[in-house]
């Protein structure tokens, strides 16, 4: 079973409706990184073993450039409403072993 963590640009129902279906999640608010810099959650996300879920194409370039991260779930803004990126993370997480996604970027 896959954990999240969702930056700030994601909306928190998201979170609420991965909770509801059992699932591990943090947010950028509930761990106090609301205005951290990126690579500090990235790197926060990693430490605990958690997907990161965003749409700031910032998370992008950090992987590019080798950092490390247990997978990056990313997404345009404006290509899904709430109930559909719920419903895309949870199609994510029946497909994919932690092991499976870490160091990837998959694009939702």
């Amino acid at each position: 079973m896959l954990r999240f963590h969702l930056d700030e640009h994601v909306a928190e129902a998201v979170a609420n409706g991965l909770r509801l279906h059992g699932l591990d999640v943090t947010t950028t608010a509930g761990a106090g990184l609301r205005g951290a810099g990126d690579g500090i959650q990235l790197a926060f996300a990693h430490a605990g073993g958690r997907v990161l879920v965003t749409h700031d194409d910032d998370f992008l370039r950090l992987h590019a450039a080798g950092a490390s991260h247990a997978g990056v779930a990313f997404c345009r803004q404006d290509k899904y409403g709430v109930g559909d990126l719920l419903q895309t993370l949870l199609l994510l997480n029946a497909c994919y072993e932690p092991q499976e996604i870490r160091g990837r970027v998959e694009f939702l």
